[in-house]
């Protein structure tokens, strides 16, 4: 996917940041939150091509769209979270509505549809997930029974409700997935068609902004041509086919929501005495609230961002990916948001600071586009095929190769993250021996630990090859953040590791030192120096206002 040129992604990022500062208000969205208030005029504003045009990012140019690439996706949604995570999760939802079409019309539906879209610059809900059955689409409810003339059918009557679907009572195209007599299938549903129902707003924990709403379909009658792809039974493929982009978008609202916050914590420590001195000048605030989250979320922004290059290069079947990438980033950003509120202390928890609305609104993000234990037990499931395929090479290759790393870039942490692969492979291979994925809970840790692993391994790898463009940091900041994650994470998957096999019941005398517990703990040497560095440099970065 070629995506703008670097001049039109920071002229459109640009656009929004004074957008946002003229009309997106720290007061203004404390207020929508209050009111529980969709901003419709800002919606319409941010899609307005003579404004912001914010919409034609996701569509093709051939559709009248910009084009944008998976790189431009991310870089935008990290911005629009930074600024309300309610808002963005509007534009997030006329994405999502569109990726059925994208993948799956034909190229005359794909005309009429995107090009509607951007003409008009509408609103769509993505209508999938049902009452009873989550982000679990096989679970499937919604019926779409075909309505026959002359032996074919000449349309469908959709029948079912959807949950929690945003823009569900503001959009004015919708994409639903409903069972056919084919299999599941996507249908575009106009906003107004008799016997389509919008529920009331749910009055929700975070991104009050957004609009969530139910579905109610009764008989509503849609012609054939709405059937995308004109062929039944390809709606879970379909679904399935955007997960790398989807998934990436949603990690880079918990970027962009964590370091918002992590910025804001940074500053308040800059003008807040305690003891005689400055909380940034305070190991107990700096090396606990701040820069664990620094290196967390970096390290979320080098998977998201190495994950972007590949899709951009046409690369598929990075479903797995994906979900590493949002696992990683909404987990950081969650827990950074939370800190935050630490951080400022009792005022930390009062609406009046932006940092608790940060923290109800970017909860969300472990949630939607599939829950996190959705995503451990997706990248378990994969993973733990490699490591059959491979019998246990997959993760001691890569091990491999950052050490060969390591002795050409010795500052960038890849030594760390060698011992993280190794302790991983040998981890994933008793479980193996002893059968101990037969535990689900056991699968689902190994999904976290690998998780840790590969945004270890991946922010050693480009921190000084692919610099980013994304925050304020040069080099040597990000090369130490780099080793004090690959610490972490090597430290984590060694002793998370050995205390969940041991309580599933292993049988290996010499777990201990096959993870090579003893050269983990002595990489721990450094890590302190290298937290003071990081605190002073982040402090250096984010100046008080």
């Amino acid at each position: 996917m070629r995506g703008l040129d670097k001049e039109t992604l920071e002229m459109i990022l640009d656009t929004l940041k004074k957008y946002a500062h003229e009309k997106l208000t720290p007061d203004y969205l404390i207020e929508l939150d209050q009111k529980d208030e969709f901003p419709a005029e800002v919606l319409r504003e941010l899609y307005d091509p003579n404004t912001v045009g914010l919409h034609l990012l996701f569509i093709p140019e051939e559709y009248g769209g910009l084009g944008g690439s998976a790189y431009d996706i991310y870089r935008v949604s990290e911005l629009m979270a930074s600024i309300d995570l309610g808002i963005a999760t509007a534009v997030l939802a006329t994405f999502l509505g569109t990726d059925p079409i994208t993948v799956g019309a034909t190229p005359e539906q794909k005309k009429l549809w995107m090009g509607k879209i951007a003409d008009q610059a509408l609103l769509v809900a993505y209508g999938a997930t049902e009452p009873q059955a989550g982000s679990d689409l096989g679970s499937l409810t919604t019926k779409a029974v075909p309505v026959e003339a002359n032996a074919s059918p000449a349309g469908y009557k959709i029948t079912g409700r959807k949950q929690w679907i945003s823009n569900g009572g503001v959009a004015q195209m919708y994409t639903i997935l409903a069972n056919a007599p084919g299999g599941p299938s996507w249908f575009v549903v106009d906003r107004d068609l008799a016997g389509f129902e919008k529920g009331k707003p749910e009055n929700k924990h975070g991104i009050r902004a957004s609009n969530t709403a139910a579905l109610y379909l009764d008989d509503v009658f849609v012609p054939a041509d709405c059937l995308v792809g004109l062929k039944e039974g390809d709606g879970l493929a379909q679904a399935q086919a955007v997960f790398g982009y989807t998934r990436l978008m949603v990690g880079a609202f918990g970027l962009g929501g964590g370091w918002e916050a992590l910025r804001r914590a940074i500053r308040y420590s800059q003008g807040r005495m305690q003891g005689g001195a400055l909380l940034c000048h305070k190991q107990g605030y700096t090396h606990k609230l701040i820069v664990p989250n620094a290196a967390r979320l970096e390290a979320g922004r080098t998977y998201i961002e190495w994950v972007a290059e590949r899709l951009d290069s046409g690369e598929e079947g990075l479903q797995t990916e994906g979900a590493v990438a949002k696992y990683v980033a909404t987990e950081a950003g969650n827990k950074a948001a939370e800190d935050a509120i630490q951080a400022h202390g009792g005022y930390g928890y009062v609406k009046e600071y932006m940092v608790e609305k940060i923290k109800r609104d970017v909860r969300i993000t472990c949630i939607y586009e599939g829950t996190n234990e959705i995503m451990e037990w997706t990248i378990a499931r994969d993973r733990w095929q490699q490591h059959l395929k491979t019998k246990g090479a997959h993760y001691n290759d890569w091990a491999a190769r950052l050490e060969t790393l390591h002795q050409q870039q010795p500052e960038n942490g890849a030594g760390y993250a060698a011992l993280a692969m190794r302790a991983l492979a040998a981890s994933m291979e008793q479980a193996r021996v002893d059968r101990l994925t037969r535990n689900q809970h056991i699968l689902f840790r190994l999904g976290e630990l690998i998780a840790w692993a590969e945004t270890a391994a991946v922010f050693a790898e480009r921190v000084v090859d692919k610099p980013t463009d994304g925050i304020a940091l040069d080099i040597p900041t990000r090369q130490a953040l780099s080793r004090i994650y690959a610490r972490q994470a090597a430290l984590k998957v060694a002793t998370d590791g050995m205390a969940w096999l041991i309580g599933a019941g292993q049988t290996n005398m010499n777990l201990g030192r096959e993870l090579n517990s003893v050269a983990i703990f002595a990489a721990q040497m450094g890590q302190l120096a290298d937290m003071d560095f990081a605190a002073a440099q982040l402090v250096n970065a984010f100046p008080a206002n």
